[in-house]
């Protein structure tokens, strides 16, 4: 069949699921903005979550045409793309509509709720496989299973026995299943944010960010590389998807990089580590922060607050190891004269600094929630498009309701994970076997923390393999933050700690769906850039157990401990950075960059206040970082001052 021709379903298909697509993303504006409240309608926060879910599913099941085979004629698939929208829209619009009744009857088996839950249910998951694959479907039904059949376990893990109706009926009914806190999470906090971000790009945002970045470090040594880690840190922080954030700046700046003398592999490790770490900056934190602040209970400006070192030090590695890469590699600035000057930048963009102010002082200075202050900012970021601004860009009608379209098809698979989750907290709560997995943690955490923090660790790259890193973090809240919580660990450091092991499963192997996309753009190996990208984000592996043992790294203590945790820190990530790279002043060799190794790791232990031996380890890490760093000074200065004659008569 010719793919250029398109049957009348498929253009009805291209017509329905672009408006689909906008009223979701409208609906959930609508919610932010409390219209319906201010109107004199109110209705139950159920009701609206039930009307994402009636348009948020027939957009995954209408989203991609699929091909026939053998087997199946595409004809059978379109037809029941077509089926499984209708039925997913019309079971989900008769939840909404029938909530009020339904909420509190469902506990006597009315027939209408057993089929709804019995349409909504599968549709559900089937929506899910099609938007992160089998993975998450398998866990979500393995967790069914435990909830049925859990009564016949024996030992700490063994649950009440519930009936397969009232199980299900319960997570589609009841508030702590699929019309849950995620899902709620999802449709408000991340859309907001997402719509902003999407406005703020239409308007140019994302070009002026790229030269706010070029312009203030193309001048350096290895300046394309210091370029896309700005440009990347930047418009990571308000997308939150890596993959989008990846496409966007690294078809510039992996092209640069690589032209400037960088391998291939590793320019697109430096785009994908530099994009990943966007989600972490403060205070945006590709609004992970708001969800944590929401799931939490504690004001934004903790998590904010707490998220700083961590993101810096992250950051420093980073940039610590491409500087010293330039100096080891022979890598020269960009031309001066293709770069624009940063007063130009800024005294043409500086109205993107709005924006961000506004969303900044709604929350901090005026208690806003989140999503009504990413609405402000969204607002905003129009008034700065609707005329032409930064590179002649310009908000019309059609860019609008393209930002709309387009931020309610990229929500579709945070949708699906966040009702995953929403499932899962379900199942865990009416069958208690979540409370018994996380009494089994902690019985693993009084015997051993670090082990328990390393099967959390494991199990949050494993679990978010492939999928966003908003949705591994949902997730995770749900899995694996109660256990560590339970243990004793600070709830924020427990949340931050999960973030970012779930955060770096977009660069890990065996997929590294990050670092694959930017293999891609540079034409290097998938496996050779997810391994350097592994090498470069190292800080994201490491960095989240001291925070958990050193509560100052999260600013949280006494302000000279503070200061010299950070300060340790910052030294530890430098010498273990310097050998990596295998330079300091000059080239090292082997023992001297395990020397340095050692260390750094003394350096990062985190010192406990009155205890001798970590304090001695930092010590010595110092002294002996000190001492390797003066030798090489010295040496590099000895060998630029000697003659080139005597040079030469010694040779």
């Amino acid at each position: 069949m010719d793919q250029t021709i398109m049957t009348p379903a498929e253009r009805v298909r291209r017509l329905v699921v672009p408006v689909l697509a906008a009223l979701l993303t409208l609906a959930a504006l609508v919610q932010v903005a409390n219209v319906p409240s201010m109107l004199g309608y109110l209705f139950y926060t159920e009701q609206f979550l039930a009307v994402v879910l009636a348009l948020g599913l027939p957009v995954v099941f209408l989203g991609k045409s699929r091909d026939g085979n053998r087997t199946i004629p595409r004809i059978l698939l379109i037809a029941s793309d077509w089926i499984f929208a209708a039925l997913s829209f019309g079971a989900a619009l008769y939840l909404a509509l029938r909530y009020p009744e339904l909420g509190s009857a469902w506990l006597a088996k009315p027939v209408d709720a057993m089929v709804v839950a019995a349409l909504l249910l599968p549709l559900v998951l089937e929506a899910l496989r099609r938007t992160t694959g089998w993975t998450l479907v398998i866990l979500v039904m393995l967790m069914l299973a435990i909830g049925l059949f859990g009564h016949n376990l024996q030992g700490t893990l063994q649950t009440r026995q519930v009936d397969a109706d009232r199980l299900f009926l319960y997570l589609i009914f009841d508030a702590n299943g699929l019309l849950g806190l995620t899902l709620n999470v999802a449709a408000t906090i991340v859309i907001a944010f997402v719509f902003f971000g999407a406005l703020l790009m239409r308007s140019g945002g994302g070009e002026f960010f790229n030269d706010l970045a070029s312009s203030s470090m193309g001048s350096r040594r290895g300046g394309a590389a210091k370029v896309s880690i700005i440009g990347s840190m930047l418009f990571g922080t308000i997308s939150g998807v890596v993959v989008s954030n990846i496409v966007a700046t690294g078809v510039v700046t992996i092209k640069l990089m690589i032209n400037s003398g960088f391998s291939r592999a590793r320019a697109a490790a430096i785009e994908a580590v530099a994009s990943t770490g966007g989600q972490i900056v403060p205070p945006v934190m590709g609004a992970v922060a708001f969800l944590m602040a929401d799931i939490l209970q504690r004001p934004y400006s903790e998590i904010v607050i707490a998220a700083i070192v961590p993101a810096f030090l992250y950051y420093l590695a980073l940039f610590i190891q491409v500087d010293i890469s330039a100096a080891r590699d022979g890598i020269k600035p960009l031309d001066r004269s293709q770069l624009k000057s940063l007063g130009e930048v800024m005294r043409k963009g500086w109205p993107f600094t709005l924006p961000f102010a506004a969303i900044i002082l709604a929350i901090f200075q005026f208690n806003q929630r989140a999503e009504f202050a990413a609405l402000i900012g969204s607002g905003l970021a129009l008034l700065v498009g609707i005329y032409p601004g930064y590179g002649g860009h310009r908000i019309r009608l059609r860019q609008f309701a393209s930002a709309l379209s387009e931020t309610g098809r990229s929500l579709t698979d945070i949708l699906m994970i966040s009702a995953a989750a929403g499932l899962i907290i379900g199942m865990l709560n009416v069958s208690g076997f979540g409370f018994a997995m996380t009494a089994s943690l902690v019985t693993l955490g009084g015997e051993s923390l670090f082990a328990l923090l390393l099967i959390a660790a494991v199990a949050s790259l494993i679990l978010g393999m492939g999928m966003p890193t908003i949705g591994v973090y949902l997730l995770l809240a749900v899995l694996i933050a109660p256990a560590l919580v339970g243990t004793g660990i600070d709830p924020i450091a427990a949340h931050l700690f999960i973030f970012y092991l779930g955060m770096m499963s977009m660069v890990t192997p065996p997929i590294g769906i990050g670092a694959f996309f930017a293999a891609v753009i540079a034409k290097a190996p998938p496996m050779k850039t997810s391994l350097e990208a592994v090498r470069l984000g190292w800080t994201a592996y490491i960095v989240p157990f001291i925070f958990v043992f050193s509560p100052a790294l999260l600013l949280n203590g006494d302000p000279v401990e503070v200061v010299i945790a950070v300060v340790t820190a910052s030294l530890g990530v430098y010498a273990v950075s310097a050998a990596f790279v295998g330079w300091m002043a000059g080239r090292l060799s082997i023992g001297i960059r395990l020397l340095l190794g050692c260390a750094g790791a003394a350096l990062l232990i985190p010192a406990a206040p009155g205890d001798n031996m970590t304090v001695a380890l930092n010590a010595s890490g110092f002294l002996l970082l000190s001492g390797l760093f003066l030798t090489f000074r010295a040496r590099s200065r000895h060998s630029v001052n000697i003659p080139a004659n005597v040079t030469s008569h010694e040779e």
